[in-house]
């Protein structure tokens, strides 16, 4: 408010009374920007925070319980504000073009942190100079399945398969460059073989193209394979992640499997635009992790196959930069591309 008024008066004649008015706003500044410096006041209105997965999805679920618990711990309301669409690219953007002043959230994923910016040949933001750091919230660990009907029983037999056909196997993700499509490849490069991809509008269409018999392989989260598993109607073949899942403990990791290192998944954190003061982010991240730090919570998330983390500002973002190490390097030997 102290700035538009500031630009509505700058026309002013500069006599006494003008040079006292400018006095009064430049005090005014000042005050603003030492309240925001200390985080003193703040917040002072809601907050809204950006979720870039879809309404009803498992990270979507989550998000309302944690933006429950932190608006008690923050004595204002936090309003969830779905915005999904082009890879969590549209969201991302949106809070990267926010005011720094902390009323403007996200929750995004490794897609566009960390593989968006090798894909696009234009993104209008970076991951890096255009977002702070808050916490990594949970990581979630991809599970590899095929349908019963496969005449393979192991993550090997099927390995072997696909070395006898190449490009005759599809794989289904959730998008083109997405998280599970990126899987895809880095598993076609680890295990030397040559799929088809086939991309779908999400991970649960992906999972039921293997489930209908359109694609024959899928490697994505958790909820929606994991109780198609326990009823039997997939396969699943290797978890890749470093140990088994409490989720499917008989399923082996993809290196019990015989895929030496294959550890892929998705993982989500909370940024703010790049120059929030330091005050409004230990704020915020301290009041988020007493949020997501309760039992009930990490119950719910490890229901869902995610693993809570809840780190510092800093350790996130060390994360992000070894995540876009990573992802660059496997961009970059796959090819892939946005469409």
């Amino acid at each position: 408010a102290c700035l538009q008024y500031l630009r509505n008066r700058l026309r002013m004649a500069v006599t006494p009374d003008g040079l006292r008015q400018m006095k009064r706003i430049a005090c005014c500044i000042f005050a603003f920007c030492a309240a925001a410096a200390t985080g003193a006041d703040y917040p002072a209105r809601p907050i809204r925070l950006i979720v870039t997965n879809a309404p009803g999805s498992a990270v979507d679920v989550l998000t309302r319980l944690v933006a429950v618990r932190l608006a008690n711990e923050l004595g204002q309301q936090v309003v969830v504000d779905n915005r999904p669409g082009a890879g969590g690219n549209i969201g991302t953007d949106l809070v990267a073009k926010s005011a720094p002043d902390g009323y403007t959230l996200v929750l995004s994923n490794f897609g566009p942190l960390a593989i968006s910016p090798f894909v696009y040949a234009k993104l209008p933001y970076d991951p890096v100079k255009d977002l702070t750091p808050i916490t990594l919230a949970a990581t979630s660990w991809f599970f590899i399945v095929t349908h019963p009907a496969m005449p393979v029983k192991s993550l090997k037999e099927f390995i072997a398969l696909a070395k006898a056909k190449p490009d005759q196997i599809t794989f289904s993700s959730s998008g083109n460059a997405s998280p599970s499509h990126l899987a895809g490849a880095l598993f076609q490069s680890s295990a030397g073989v040559k799929l088809i991809h086939v991309p779908y509008k999400g991970g649960a269409p992906a999972v039921a193209a293997v489930l209908g018999g359109e694609t024959q392989l899928a490697i994505e989260s958790p909820p929606p394979i994991v109780p198609q598993v326990k009823a039997g109607k997939l396969r699943a073949l290797a978890a890749a992640r470093a140990n088994r899942s409490p989720l499917l403990p008989d399923v082996p990791t993809a290196t019990e499997a015989g895929l030496a290192g294959f550890e892929v998944g998705s993982w989500y954190g909370f940024h703010a635009p790049a120059g929030t003061p330091k005050a409004i982010i230990d704020k915020l991240h301290d009041a988020m992790v007493k949020a997501m730090n309760t039992p009930e919570l990490r119950e719910r998330f490890a229901s869902v196959g995610a693993e809570m983390i809840a780190n510092t500002p800093a350790q996130y973002g060390a994360f992000v930069q070894s995540e876009l190490v990573k992802w660059g390097a496997v961009v970059k030997a796959t090819g892939v591309k946005a469409d």
